[in-house]
């Protein structure tokens, strides 16, 4: 599979072209240390969690480790921003404690 800069994929086994989309994640994560969540936004989430967890970061680097508890796929970066700094607001937390209310609940 190859992917052109002009944003198409295009498979040689089977002859089909796809468009091909960058997406950003904006994600929560939760420490394990003190049991609070910290919203972000990046293109690659595996490779933001790896910074994160070796203290790469240094508003989180004395709260690792930290696992990702949510997520959402944005295919615009000013989408993904707009609801990083919805997640960030009293709404948003409230929105997280309530979509993670199950999570939450078991993992006390």
């Amino acid at each position: 599979m190859v992917i052109h800069s002009y944003g198409t994929r295009f498979n040689y086994l089977s002859g089909q072209i796809a468009l091909y989309y960058a997406v950003f994640y904006t994600y929560v994560l939760l420490s394990a240390v003190d049991n609070n969540f910290y919203v972000g936004y990046t293109k690659n989430l595996t490779k933001r969690l790896s910074e994160h967890n070796s203290r790469k970061v240094k508003s989180t680097k004395n709260r690792i480790p930290f696992k990702v508890v949510y997520y959402e796929v944005c295919y615009n970066q000013a989408d993904a921003l707009h609801r990083e700094k919805y997640l960030k607001s009293s709404y948003g937390k409230r929105y997280i404690k309530n979509r993670l209310k199950n999570y939450l609940a078991n993992k006390i």
